[in-house]
């Protein structure tokens, strides 16, 4: 089939019509030849049909799916820059430089879903220098006494090593999501003096 141009306003779609289906053409038919002096656009041969609608009918439920969808991705968005901005000037507990700066932690590491109604999911995963870093546990740690810390709104927290980054990554993961693990580990005064000196802004 060959394809026509039909217009009118704001939408565009494609469809394909019909050779029978399409108008004479202007070097064969006095009807196409009058529609060529009266300065219609006419092209033989077009593979193409592009149709403007108008759909300035749509309002109130029809449009509501789609601003509730872009508010979301607009929510889930800021979401993400606060835990970016809150993680990013987390210190190594080894080195002199931020997670950041070390690319432990990037702005791809972060993932928030929405669990209901002001409440999110916060998923974390951070990679190590190198594979066999020993104090990836610690670096969890200090993710998630930070996050709890500083996030104002709603959440729940998962913080995990990026698959393949560290040759223990599985029993790592277990031990910096187990709740009781993290409160007993906070509970030894060296280990939460390293935590705190990781964790606490310079100006603070």
């Amino acid at each position: 089939s060959i394809a026509a141009l039909h217009c009118s306003r704001r939408s565009l779609s494609v469809r394909r019509v019909p050779h029978h289906q399409l108008p004479p053409d202007p070097q064969t038919s006095e009807q196409g030849a009058s529609r060529s002096k009266l300065g219609f656009p006419y092209v033989r041969y077009i593979t193409t049909v592009l149709i403007l609608r108008d759909h300035s009918h749509l309002r109130g439920s029809s449009l509501k799916p789609l601003i509730h969808l872009q508010h979301l991705r607009a929510v889930n968005r800021d979401r993400r820059n606060r835990i970016k901005d809150v993680i990013k000037s987390i210190r190594d507990p080894e080195k002199p430089n931020t997670l950041e700066e070390l690319e432990v932690v990037t702005e791809k590491c972060v993932e928030v879903q929405e669990l209901g109604e002001d409440e999110y999911l916060i998923i974390i995963r951070f990679s190590p220098t190198v594979p066999h870093c020993s104090l990836a546990t610690l670096i969890g740690l200090c993710l998630q006494v930070k996050l709890q810390r500083c996030l104002p709104f709603k959440h729940k927290l998962e913080i995990y090593i990026s698959e393949g980054t560290h040759s223990t990554e599985e029993d790592i993961n277990k031990q910096i999501n187990d709740k009781e693990r993290v409160a007993a580990a906070m509970e030894n005064p060296n280990l939460r003096e390293i935590v705190e000196q990781c964790v606490t802004e310079p100006d603070d």
